[in-house]
């Protein structure tokens, strides 16, 4: 069976952010592997701790009392559509960016509480 590349791309390029994450996590459980980037051999042994100082999860713990206005600004960040940010915000707590810089985890949720949210850091 051979594969039409040229379609499959199209098809992830209209995909929404949570479709893909779905699409990689059955990937991953079909074929019994990771997507997580590999880490180097030599910086593996301090690497625990150094990952967990290094990135953030900005997680929306609570919405608040303006949820259009958390809506919207969790657009902003994610980039995704209505829908989708809909409903991250009504199923908080829940994740909104994964793996970034401690600077731009605490913008973040600069921006996120400026909307009368509660943010949590991890």
């Amino acid at each position: 069976m051979a594969l039409n590349t040229e379609e499959i791309i199209e098809q992830i390029k209209g995909a929404t952010i949570l479709e893909l994450n779905d699409l990689v996590k059955a990937i991953e459980e079909e074929f019994g592997v990771t997507a997580a980037a590999p880490v180097a051999a030599a910086g593996a042994a301090g690497a625990d701790d150094a990952a967990a100082k290094d990135s953030y999860t900005v997680e929306l713990t609570e919405v608040g009392q303006e949820k259009v206005k958390v809506i919207k600004e969790v657009r902003t960040i994610t980039g995704l559509g209505l829908k989708d940010a809909k409903g991250l915000v009504d199923n908080a707590p829940s994740s909104i960016k994964e793996d970034v810089a401690e600077d731009e985890a605490n913008k973040l949720k600069e921006q996120l509480e400026a909307v009368g949210a509660t943010v949590t850091l991890k």
